[in-house]
């Protein structure tokens, strides 16, 4: 006899049942059970609650048509869509280093469906709280290289958003905004100026906030951005800049077009922030990090980018960089709260004055490889540590991405697709070298 999965959704807990079928329709069953079972996996997230009703897999001993299957699975897609969760095909949700009983122990407890704690039972689905790529698609790869940039939907859930949104609400009077005509990002009677009064606002210190800064802390070693970032800017890569959030006013001025691998301004050809593809493999020496905290709905304004620019070689002209020209080659994508866009320093960019009502807020990172720094804020005065209170409740991959820029061959940890962290190094034999030749532990 067959084996099959019945999934039915009760008080928003995903029980699996296993149920014996002896006839041949049991194939087709099994294969459409599982693609609803990993439709529905997707959906869920322990900070939510679930309404999913009317989603239940009954096996049959009729053949199931075509037909059938695509309304079980319309009717799990419009279920997903009441968590807001974007699905991600590339990683399937029946391989997990966590057993199913960590998610519901009393239920497993007391019913024994599980011979023991730490494995499941043969033949029974191990379904994860919330399901990540395990790499980048090669759809997402062309996405990129097409525009230098990619939006991730659905990062943070709407509860994280608030937690984040809540944490800025309680340090506002750390933020600053630029008046001073030096510090300003547009130049004076241009498009991107906005009402000429409000300048843009910055609030630094997201990560040493203690308790207020763990949602911003989820942002490091994210099970959903790391393939992206592996697969953009190798393994090992690392935290470059301090982090912080961006916000405008109804009017602020926006931040005229910079960046590119070609300088908008000097027209030199910018290594740090450059783009290239060798042998199918992408490289982005600077990456920006765009965690969205508000909507920005169509004509709205904010990030703004001039797509496959990261590929050009020639500088903007000088009209563009400043909104006065060639607006139709300038985007102006439209996010809700919780996404992530992905951009390489090196597409230009920039930021659209703002007309949306409320205050726009946005949490920046930027991340590089392993080997490579822009910024220098972790080498001040600490010995090459970023500041104390960063380091605060890190699990060992979020700390992973605070370390100083080295060769991952030299003990840098790296984060694996399983979210666990692997030391890469060198044979002992050579570590004795250097320690006999120099002195010192490390070349």
């Amino acid at each position: 006899s067959s084996q099959n999965l019945c999934c039915f959704i009760m008080n928003g807990e995903l029980v699996t049942k296993q149920v014996k079928q002896r006839t041949e329709s049991c194939r087709r069953y099994r294969i459409a059970s599982r693609i609803l079972l990993t439709v529905l996996s997707f959906s869920l997230s322990s900070s939510s609650s679930y309404h999913l009703q009317s989603v239940t897999a009954t096996p049959t001993t009729a053949p199931m048509s075509r037909s059938v299957i695509a309304a079980s699975l319309k009717s799990a897609l419009r279920a997903s869509s009441v968590t807001g969760r974007t699905l991600c095909p590339r990683r399937s949700p029946f391989s997990t280093n966590q057993p199913y009983s960590a998610f519901m122990p009393s239920l497993f407890r007391s019913h024994r469906l599980f011979p023991s704690a730490s494995r499941p039972a043969r033949g029974l689905v191990t379904v994860p709280k919330m399901s990540a790529p395990a790499e980048m698609s090669d759809e997402e790869k062309y996405i990129f290289d097409l525009n230098g940039y990619i939006i991730i939907r659905g990062v943070f859930t709407p509860e994280e958003v608030a937690e984040a949104n809540s944490s800025i609400d309680r340090h506002l009077d750390q933020m600053k905004e630029r008046t001073d005509p030096a510090l300003r990002n547009t130049k004076a009677g241009s498009p991107l100026r906005g009402d000429e009064t409000k300048g843009r606002k910055d609030l630094g210190g997201i990560l040493e906030w203690g308790e207020d800064s763990k949602i911003f802390k989820r942002v490091l070693a994210h099970e959903r951005l790391v393939p992206y970032q592996t697969a953009l800017l190798g393994k090992g890569f690392r935290m470059d800049h301090m982090p912080y959030v961006i916000a405008q006013e109804e009017g602020s001025e926006g931040f005229h077009l910079h960046g590119g691998t070609v300088d908008c301004e000097s027209g030199v050809y910018a290594p740090y922030l450059a783009y290239s593809c060798v042998a199918g493999q992408m490289h982005t020496q600077l990456l920006g990090c765009s965690v969205v905290l508000t909507d920005h709905n169509p004509g709205d304004g904010g990030f703004c980018v001039v797509r496959g620019s990261h590929k050009s070689n020639f500088r903007a002209p000088a009209d563009m960089v400043h909104g006065s020209s060639h607006s139709e080659f300038v985007t102006q994508p439209v996010t809700a709260a919780g996404d992530v866009i992905l951009f390489c320093e090196g597409t230009v960019h920039g930021a659209l004055p703002w007309k949306g009502k409320a205050q726009r807020r946005l949490a920046l990172f930027r991340f590089a490889p392993a080997f490579l720094a822009y910024g220098r804020s972790y080498m001040d005065e600490r010995g090459g540590r970023w500041p104390d209170g960063m380091y605060e409740g890190l699990s060992d991959a979020q700390a992973a991405i605070l370390e100083a820029p080295y060769a991952n061959r030299l003990d840098r940890p790296n984060i694996e697709e399983d979210g666990s962290v692997v030391v890469t190094s060198r044979n002992e034999k050579k570590k004795q070298w250097d320690r006999t030749v120099f002195g010192t532990k490390y070349f």
